[in-house]
């Protein structure tokens, strides 16, 4: 979290409830609305977080001795209504409010399910570019490919795997027969039925 927050990467992240802490400034207002929803606000905080450094003393034994980290997080605190069950989530994003970190966080399994369909179901299995425009752009070419996929399903009536299969065949001998006729030839020659 250190690593992420000198890099400026921006994290939301679930903590354990018994995380030790020191609270350096308190986030809540008076007017502020403390229902966010499915869920109660119980802190919004800046905080430094303790950290266990393994070290090794006279005898030889491991231990762990605890430090303070010098970044500074966001810890938010927020209770269930229906379990009472407390979720603590920290963050090093101090410009949003409270409710959109929990709801950030509230949907971190739609983005997991999202991800699993760009890796499985449409082989997207590594990121060719890594900034932020190259992902974008990456994700809006899997995603006219994933929906013109869908599209040629649902026109031939036939399932998901074998659209995608028979789609990529059409594609690479549509590509086959323009590269040849680029060339001079004629695709009726190469394409014998």
């Amino acid at each position: 979290m250190k690593a992420f927050s000198s890099n400026q990467v921006s994290f939301i992240c679930r903590a354990k409830e018994n995380r030790k802490f020191v609270e350096h400034e308190s986030f809540i207002t008076e007017k502020q609305e403390m229902d966010l929803g499915q869920s109660h606000l119980v802190k919004d905080c800046r905080v430094q977080l303790y950290s266990g450094l393994l070290i090794n003393n006279k005898r030889g034994n491991q231990h762990r001795k605890e430090y303070l980290v010098d970044t500074h997080f966001r810890l938010v605190v927020v209770k269930s209504k229906k379990d009472d069950k407390q979720i603590w989530i920290l963050t090093n994003d101090f410009e949003q409010s409270a409710k959109d970190i929990a709801l950030a966080y509230r949907r971190r399994w739609d983005i997991e399910v999202f991800f699993r369909f760009i890796k499985q179901e449409l082989n997207v299995s590594h990121l060719v570019l890594l900034n932020k425009n190259g992902i974008q752009v990456m994700l809006y070419i899997t995603l006219i490919v994933a929906m013109m996929v869908l599209m040629y399903k649902k026109r031939n009536e036939i399932g998901y795997k074998t659209a995608k299969r028979r789609m990529a065949m059409e594609v690479r001998d549509l590509a086959i027969a323009q590269i040849v006729v680029l060339c001079g030839g004629n695709p009726d020659l190469y394409f014998k039925t």
